[in-house]
């Protein structure tokens, strides 16, 4: 279940029309490992993001109820909305993975996801979801992402991903540019 992106470039909500959900899972009578499959969302908002994860899952879990998410590495969401005539409530951690979600089901089936973020390079994202869909594998969201040519302390916004053109701009132009002022 991914359909192959045009571009991995960060988008707003209303940029995504024609693009599909870029979730892969691990198959039926796969190896339990610590995640079930892997999650390369267009951007960090989690209300543009959750909703279509939310209705993907439905297979794994039945009806979701929570989704837990690493606090620092996701945008601001209200606790609970309504998605697909339920409400989700959505579950903002610092003690979990930073690339990691946690999709949990109305009788507390769960499916622990890697996210790849939405800056890392299409090669690499789709490599990595792979791995994470592997039905032998057993590796954790670190080794994945690392075998995958992604940093595990990689995230949405590091350096790692901005192009050295722009590491290469004074401190000042960097800020201007990117809507700071003097």
């Amino acid at each position: 279940m991914i359909s192959e992106p045009l571009s991995p470039a960060r988008t707003a909500p209303e940029d995504r029309r024609g693009r599909g959900l870029r979730l892969r899972m691990k198959p039926a009578g796969a190896v339990c490992g610590p995640i079930a499959g892997g999650w390369w969302p267009w951007s960090d908002d989690p209300a543009a993001e959750f909703p279509e994860l939310v209705a993907a899952l439905a297979e794994w879990v039945g009806p979701v109820n929570r989704i837990s998410y690493h606090l620092d590495t996701w945008g601001a969401v209200a606790r609970k909305a309504p998605i697909g005539g339920r409400t989700v409530r959505f579950e903002g951690f610092r003690s979990i993975d930073p690339h990691t979600v946690v999709v949990i089901g109305a009788d507390h089936r769960r499916v622990s996801l890697l996210v790849v973020p939405p800056g890392v390079p299409a090669g690499a994202a789709h490599s990595a979801l792979r791995s994470a869909a592997d039905r032998d594998s057993t590796a954790n969201v670190a080794d994945i992402l690392a075998a995958n040519g992604v940093p595990p302390e990689t995230g949405h916004f590091s350096p790692a991903f901005i192009p050295s053109a722009r590491l290469a701009e004074p401190a000042e132009e960097r800020w201007e540019t990117e809507g700071g002022h003097l």
